[in-house]
């Protein structure tokens, strides 16, 4: 079993040992165990599924993770027939030299765009924005974009984050913060042990790209997924690469009609999956103590990007900003001799979360049926990058075996009638004997189902 694979199963009290089985050659290239790092992660998932299985009275099932298709998952699942994806990044993101070193702009958001544009009094051009980011110092640009609403990240060595206070604090939570408590809990989920999801109620509260992932593998088990957004956020880029087995529908939360609706649905609600900043459900009105008013039973699981303690718990994230303040990019640049950022392959830190947030759910409905006890759950990217970087191998050189390239033997045979045309999507990178990952809705656009069960 692999070291990752046993923090993981340790962090959710899941026992690893003789159930799980690995397949598949090559690795991700990186300085770092990124494709450790996906079949773990991915592992750890089923897992869980595979317990909840044996809680609910299955026969013990055998795990197997293909390690190659576990790594392509955490790159793009879907491939288009006859038609393309949108472009992933908007033409401003990206990294960018400072006077002092390097620091990169997330502006995928038009407002997170916006704030970094009137910061830097600069067109939208990218020309034009790296010679105005090129007059600041790094430390300075980022508490500015930030505190103008928008998302930065400055580039930190390792060494740096870990003597930072954020990283101190960050380091001190555990990967998945569990906890448990009495609750009462709806009727209606109806699982089987080929669906042992089935008829379980999701409420999917997240944006790109964590959260999205698992409640993707949640709905590969049998979950009504409903995710909802407000009027007008859009992802253009991940939207059909996310909403696979999802219904998606839009409410305003600032609208009484509206938050009337939510508060239902949240009341009938098995689960509640949320990816905002730390402080956002509770500037809404629907902190933790208001959802346990409106639904005692809730399996409540949350991520955000920076942690849950420290001075920056509340600031907005992403991935690619959580691998510049933590070190990994530094360290890649390091490892490939580059002169400029050089981060993981995939965007390992939101794919990993997102499956150990999905384990996180699991083993809150375990607890319900062993305890019928709730349970809530706290992770973040943060700390899933500390994961990654303590137990990658400080060796690891460049003349690891490469993954074998994708090929149409990769892919499902049937065609996936996606709201923008027909697409196929990778083969499932996990089997769990009995019961197969399979959705029953394509690829939806958001807005495009009501909010209702």
């Amino acid at each position: 079993m692999s070291k990752m694979l046993e923090a993981i199963s340790s962090a959710l009290s899941l026992s690893a040992r003789e159930c799980v089985t690995f397949s598949g050659e090559g690795e991700l290239p990186s300085c770092y165990a990124v494709t450790e790092l996906a079949a773990a992660s991915v592992g750890a998932a089923a897992l869980a599924v595979r317990q909840l299985i044996a809680a609910q009275g299955g026969r013990p099932a055998q795990v197997t993770v293909d390690r190659r298709l576990a790594s392509l998952w955490f790159g793009w699942s879907l491939h288009p027939v006859g038609w393309k994806l949108p472009p992933l990044w908007d033409p401003v993101a990206g990294d960018y030299p400072t006077a002092d070193g390097w620091i990169r702009l997330h502006t995928n958001a038009p407002h997170h765009r916006d704030a970094a544009l009137a910061v830097l009094k600069a067109p939208v051009e990218r020309e034009a924005v790296a010679r105005a980011v090129a007059g600041w110092r790094g430390a300075e640009l980022e508490a500015a974009v930030v505190a103008q609403g928008g998302c930065a990240a400055l580039m930190r060595s390792g060494a740096e984050w870990a003597a930072h206070e954020q990283g101190r604090a960050v380091a001190a939570e555990p990967l998945i913060a569990l906890s448990t408590r009495a609750g009462s809990f709806n009727a209606g989920w109806s699982p089987t042990p080929s669906r042992p999801l089935a008829g379980l109620r999701v409420l999917d509260l997240t944006r790109v790209l964590a959260g999205p992932v698992a409640t993707r593998f949640l709905a590969g088990y049998g979950a009504d997924v409903l995710r909802i957004d407000p009027p007008g956020w859009n992802e253009p880029g991940v939207i059909p690469e996310v909403t696979l087995g999802k219904r998606c529908a839009r409410l305003d939360l600032r609208l009484a009609a509206d938050r009337a609706v939510f508060e239902r649905l949240l009341a009938g609600a098995d689960v509640l999956v949320h990816g905002y900043r730390s402080d956002a459900l509770e500037k809404l009105g629907y902190g933790e103590q208001a959802c346990r008013q409106l639904n005692p039973g809730l399996v409540d699981v949350a991520l955000d990007a920076y942690g849950w303690t420290g001075p920056l718990s509340w600031r907005r994230g992403f991935d690619s900003l959580v691998q510049m303040s933590v070190g990994i990019a530094q360290r890649g640049m390091q490892w490939r001799g580059a002169d400029k950022p050089v981060p993981l392959p995939v965007q390992a830190l939101d794919h990993a979360t997102g499956y150990l947030v999905a384990a996180a759910v699991v083993r809150g409905l375990i607890n319900r049926l062993a305890e019928g006890s709730a349970t809530q759950a706290r992770l973040s990217l943060a700390r899933t990058a500390l994961l990654l970087t303590e137990l990658s191998p400080q060796d690891r050189g460049a003349d690891a075996q490469p993954l074998a390239a994708a090929s149409d033997a990769d892919l499902a045979p049937a065609l996936e009638q996606t709201a923008w045309g027909a697409a196929r999507r990778y083969r499932p990178p996990v089997a769990i004997d009995g019961a197969p990952m399979a959705w029953t809705r394509p690829a939806s656009e958001l807005g495009s189902s009501p909010p209702s069960w």
